[in-house]
């Protein structure tokens, strides 16, 4: 992935600068960095810190946290396109008796096996995982703290467990099968469990003082597939890039979108906030936009990658102290800043380069009982559904090939469409999900269930 300065606006450029040297001055940290992705390729990298002539830069490696488990995410999206495993499988049948084999993969990757946040005393971040040898270590004696799959609790040991399950289907450690199956192939070569120099030191700030303590970098041991990664914005911006487009070598497009779409159902509090959680990825509706990515955080250190599908950005911010600057908040204004200052150019129109006859009779305008819907053909093979008056239920569906299409997003997911034909071959509706969609309000030359009133419409009598 190549880096060009030069392709954001010298104004554009110093706004970047200006809200990461905002973060780094008010947050107290001893140094910040941070990239921005545009287009597949880094066009911004800065940093801030408080040590003169030393700001890092995109190859200095700071720990990474819980973006860590959207990398054990991948493993298990590998193993689920392989045929290894389904993702409705219990762990009970992959890794026998841990004591929570009841839960999914799903419900582990999406945080809703019910397991407890944390592993049970003492404080596993800032001890070694030496302490903790075995699963039955990070468990506990009561690992569920709610029923199975009914609420999303983020989970560390939840995401121990997928590791030890990668490990046990690889048969090999969980970062010797990382570094084979994801690093390698993305290039990420600054992205390991162990410090690797260049690499900045974690740091607490007091809280009322400006003086520091440097905090304990621990190996996690078990924990590790939770959060042991230290990586830089060079790398993570790269593989910002693969969660926006896939990778045929690790994942395709379209087991990266199903990561990045919503699999826990939301809190009360996050159905406010605008945040939903996927397949290992948090997602965010923030200034008018869905953001995806993670956040992460261990002693000394906090860190964030934010993408944005739609506009084609994504943004890094790493920082080396416990608390202060709040990394999700200044990444997802780093690509607020572009995405406003400098909007993505559509590609040019282009009509379609054949279109069958059959489909293309199609198009138009339909009624669901009295509410239109108009019928469009979309670029890729497929079609939409949307309400004329832009309120009510509206669709994207794909083509299966044989003269159906198959919802792929909200009330319509799943559901068929099919165009249903005459005797003589005409369209006499269209069925979705068995509501009939007809070309005039309840049409009486079509098979409207319950019948149309034979005295049609009238006004008041």
């Amino acid at each position: 992935m190549k880096t060009s300065q030069e392709e954001l606006l010298p104004a554009t450029r110093r706004a970047l600068l200006h809200r990461i040297a905002v973060a780094q001055a008010e947050g107290r940290a001893p140094s910040l960095a941070a990239a921005v992705v545009r287009g597949g390729q880094t066009v911004w990298h800065g940093s801030r810190t408080s040590v003169d002539g030393h700001a890092p830069d995109e190859n200095v490696q700071y720990r990474i946290g819980s973006i860590t488990k959207t990398f054990t995410a991948v493993l298990v999206l590998r193993l689920r396109d392989e045929g290894v495993l389904d993702l409705g499988d219990p762990l009970e049948k992959h890794l026998p008796g841990t004591g929570a084999g009841e839960a999914t993969m799903a419900e582990l990757l999406a945080h809703t096996g019910g397991l407890a946040a944390e592993s049970p005393e003492p404080w596993w971040e800032r001890t070694p995982g030496s302490l903790r040898p075995e699963l039955a270590d990070v468990l506990g004696e009561l690992p569920l703290r709610h029923p199975v799959g009914r609420r999303h609790h983020y989970s560390n040991p939840g995401y121990t467990l997928l590791g030890a399950l990668v490990e046990e289907l690889r048969g090999a450690p969980w970062e010797e099968v990382l570094r084979r199956e994801v690093l390698e192939p993305l290039g990420l070569h600054r992205t390991s469990g162990d410090p690797r120099a260049p690499h900045a030191g974690g740091w607490a700030v007091h809280p009322w003082a400006d003086v520091m303590l440097p905090e304990p970098a621990e190996d996690l041991g078990r924990m590790a597939p939770a959060g042991q990664l230290w990586s830089t914005t060079g790398d993570l911006a790269r593989f910002a890039v693969f969660l926006a487009q896939g990778d045929e070598r690790v994942l395709s497009a379209e087991s990266v979108r199903e990561m990045r779409t919503p699999a826990a159902p939301a809190e009360a509090a996050d159905v406010m906030s605008g945040s939903a959680y996927g397949l290992g990825m948090q997602l965010q509706y923030r200034d008018g936009r869905l953001l995806v990515g993670h956040s992460g955080s261990l002693p000394g250190f906090l860190a964030n990658l934010t993408v944005s599908v739609e506009d084609d950005l994504a943004a890094v911010v790493l920082a080396n102290c416990t608390s202060g600057p709040m990394p999700s908040a200044v990444a997802a204004d780093l690509v607020r800043i572009v995405a406003e200052a400098e909007p993505r150019i559509p590609e040019p129109w282009r009509p379609l380069p054949d279109v069958d006859e059959g489909v293309l009779e199609l198009a138009g305008q339909w009624y669901w009982g009295t509410q239109a819907f108009v019928l469009r053909l979309t670029v890729d093979g497929g079609v939409s559904l949307e309400p004329l008056s832009g309120v009510g239920r509206r669709a994207r569906l794909r083509a299966n090939g044989d003269g159906t299409w198959t919802g792929l997003d909200g009330y319509y997911a799943g559901e068929l469409l099919k165009a249903v034909r005459r005797p003589d071959g005409s369209v006499s509706h269209l069925d979705l999900g068995s509501f009939v969609f007809t070309r005039q309000p309840y049409d009486e030359g079509s098979p409207v269930p319950g019948g149309v009133d034979p005295e049609g419409w009238r006004g008041i009598q």
